[in-house]
């Protein structure tokens, strides 16, 4: 029940987050490998973002790989969150002395992040392949012809094998497991915060709701050069064997992003990756959170 109440949690935020995440995308592979002022600026900002897709490729477009969105949602967070949830259950997390320990909660953050996004990897591929595709005039980064998630997905298999779908996996790992860790670990610790100052009614949803918001500044701040590599290295093109064109792996990102785009460029799109990654996770904590008590409670009544 832990993993399908977290997947359900997710699949709620998503459904408001996910044009947010097609601008960060766009935003992120925008003058990839370029110094700042040697390429055409398709999206000035997150604002400017939405109105260029929604003129050029239609409205339609700001909710584009909604399909493979919504199922890495469920499938990623319902490991991760479920996972977490059931640590925090057994009191895993908390030390001796009852209070709930960030070593802890950081660990069993990051390796339940680490899980999750292996399993889930194939389906992240392709919905960054997907939230990538645009019109000519406003592309930007490799662009794939792909029809759907299903298309993807036997393309994919087809052309590189089972572990094509697989490929950026390894890579992915750090960013998940550093915003995992830091997500995770500053929600619970904020919560038992609020809960002491006794400022919000005991089990309300205020609760949640305040610690999910503490949790979006940190995470936002700390996964945004792991997700411009990720971005990046999912996204790019690839050759007959399967190998990425542009980059080796993550370090290799990083190290030519900074190179050429300088050390900002690893945190090209950040305003682009907060207002995607702060309201999905105070969303979807909040869900979780609101989602496992009432089951609770229900539980208890029967």
């Amino acid at each position: 029940m832990d993993f399908l109440l977290s997947g359900v949690a997710a699949c709620g935020a998503c459904l408001f987050t996910n044009p947010l995440e097609v601008v960060k995308t766009r935003m992120q592979l925008q003058g990839e490998l370029r110094a700042p002022g040697t390429y055409t600026r398709h999206y000035r900002n997150v604002f400017h973002a939405f109105y260029t897709i929604g003129r050029v490729d239609g409205l339609a477009a700001l909710q584009r790989g909604l399909m493979p969105a919504l199922l890495y949602q469920f499938g990623f967070n319902g490991i991760r969150l479920g996972t977490y949830g059931m640590v925090e259950t057994a009191s895993y997390i908390h030390a001796s002395d009852g209070r709930v320990s960030p070593l802890r909660t950081t660990v069993a953050g990051a390796l339940a992040g680490a899980m999750a996004a292996i399993a889930s990897s194939p389906i992240y591929l392709v919905k960054t392949h997907i939230q990538a595709q645009s019109a000519a005039e406003i592309a930007v980064g490799h662009q794939y012809q792909h029809q759907g998630m299903f298309h993807a997905l036997t393309m994919i298999h087809k052309e590189h094998g089972i572990l094509g779908l697989w490929r950026g996996a390894i890579s992915s790992v750090p960013r998940v497991m550093v915003g995992s860790a830091t997500q995770l670990a500053t929600f619970s610790s904020a919560k038992e915060f609020f809960q002491r100052l006794e400022v919000f009614p005991k089990d309300s949803w205020l609760v949640a709701l305040s610690a999910g918001m503490v949790s979006s500044f940190t995470v936002a701040l700390a996964m945004s050069p792991f997700d411009v590599a990720s971005t990046r290295l999912y996204n790019q093109p690839v050759g007959p064997e399967g190998q990425g064109l542009i980059y080796k792996g993550l370090l290799d990102c990083l190290a030519k992003i900074i190179r050429s785009e300088g050390f900002l460029g690893v945190y090209k799109g950040l305003g682009a990756c907060y207002f995607r990654i702060g309201p999905h996770t105070i969303l979807s904590l909040l869900f979780w959170n609101e989602l496992r008590q009432n089951y609770a409670r229900w539980a208890q009544k029967r």
